[in-house]
């Protein structure tokens, strides 16, 4: 039972202490999920909404700080508590979402490891199972280090995850786990391989002859059968799906995306939503942008807000530079700063920078 115990004790502190790192490296992206979970159709809790940032940072803070506290033995019964009510939650959330098909990513390890609601619910069971073990062994549970050291490292930890969560809101996230990191070339991931898995389908026949009914299964081909008839298609098998999808570059109903893919240099704007962005942001965007047009660039902007919003906006802030539409998702994958600047060549995103460091950009003449 102690080594039990030792082995629970050290697990679960780790993995939560890398679960809430991987979540604080990206409280944004953690918000987003959130706010999934907040919607409607989910939870209906949608008054959350508004404050999804807000806690996304003080679940991801006090994750990473339950990790270091059971480890170390800090405040042993108010830390066993905590992990037992803060996983059955999690535990109810990621059954709710994989029995009702809610929310296909818990968002559990960010963008760094994926997982599918019923192996999220799997991972929430083994850890339920090795907290209530915990939970039944805490008199085996010895503290390590005097009074004195336990504090200092509680402090410091929760100092050391307050500074770097207010960084990467300031700037963006230190390690990017997403499929637009730099160098990482957009149309070679929109590209499906030559031998990727192609969805499976099956089709259910109902055939109506005579006053007869009749059902028939089949993987696509119509069935050698007579009279009306209804069908119902049914997903057995997901295909591959490219790590960048959805994305465009549309103006006027068109989409330019092959072409402004092949730019050389070509600088992005990207706020997925007008009304959305911290709008001081265009102030330093407009100055580095009119900077890099100066010296040749390409300038565009991409957005999921409507043309009329879009154009008010370039009115607004004197912006030298056309918006093209995007999906609203893409956008919010692409860069966690809005508005945010990138820089692509042929496609290939070469810097990314948070509005805050726009004057960073590092720009050449043509």
């Amino acid at each position: 039972m102690k080594l039990l115990v030792g082995f629970s004790r050290i697990f679960v502190g780790l993995l939560f202490i890398i679960s809430g790192l991987i979540k604080l490296n990206d409280p944004v992206g953690f918000s987003f999920k959130l706010k999934d979970y907040f919607a409607p159709e989910v939870l209906n809790i949608d008054f959350l909404v508004p404050y999804a940032l807000l806690i996304a940072v003080f679940v991801v803070v006090y994750e990473v700080m339950l990790g270091v506290m059971i480890i170390i033995g800090y405040a042993k019964k108010f830390t066993l508590w905590s992990l037992l009510l803060m996983i059955i939650f999690f535990t109810f959330l990621t059954f709710y979402s994989a029995y009702f098909n809610k929310v296909t990513d818990c968002g559990c390890f960010g963008d760094a490891i994926k997982l599918t609601p019923w192996e999220s619910f799997t991972k929430d069971i083994i850890l339920l199972v090795l907290i209530l073990i915990l939970y039944f062994g805490r008199e085996l549970i010895k503290p390590f280090f005097t009074s004195l050291v336990r504090n200092i490292i509680i402090y410091a930890v929760f100092i050391g995850c307050l500074f770097f969560g207010n960084h990467v809101l300031d700037h963006l996230p230190v390690k990017d786990f997403r499929p637009y990191k730099i160098e990482a070339n957009i149309t070679k991931g929109m590209e499906y391989p030559d031998n990727s898995d192609k969805p499976i389908f099956e089709y259910h026949w109902k055939f109506t002859n005579n006053g007869e009914t009749k059902t028939v299964i089949t993987n696509g081909d119509f069935p050698n059968e007579k009279g009306e008839y209804e069908v119902e298609t049914k997903l057995i098998q997901k295909g591959y799906e490219p790590p960048i999808h959805d994305f465009t570059m549309e103006r006027d109903g068109e989409d330019y995306k092959e072409e402004l893919l092949a730019e050389e240099n070509l600088i992005v704007v990207v706020a997925y939503s007008i009304s959305n962005s911290e709008k001081e942001g265009f102030i330093p965007i407009r100055k580095i942008t009119d900077e890099a047009i100066k010296k040749g660039y390409k300038v565009i902007g991409m957005s999921a807000s409507s043309p009329e919003v879009t154009e008010a906006l370039v009115k607004e802030y004197d912006l030298n530079f056309d918006f093209y539409f995007c999906d609203e998702t893409t956008l919010k994958t692409i860069i966690r700063s809005f508005p945010g600047i990138m820089e692509l060549q042929k496609g290939t995103i070469k810097q990314k920078l948070h509005w805050n460091d726009a004057s960073d950009l590092k720009l050449i003449k043509l």
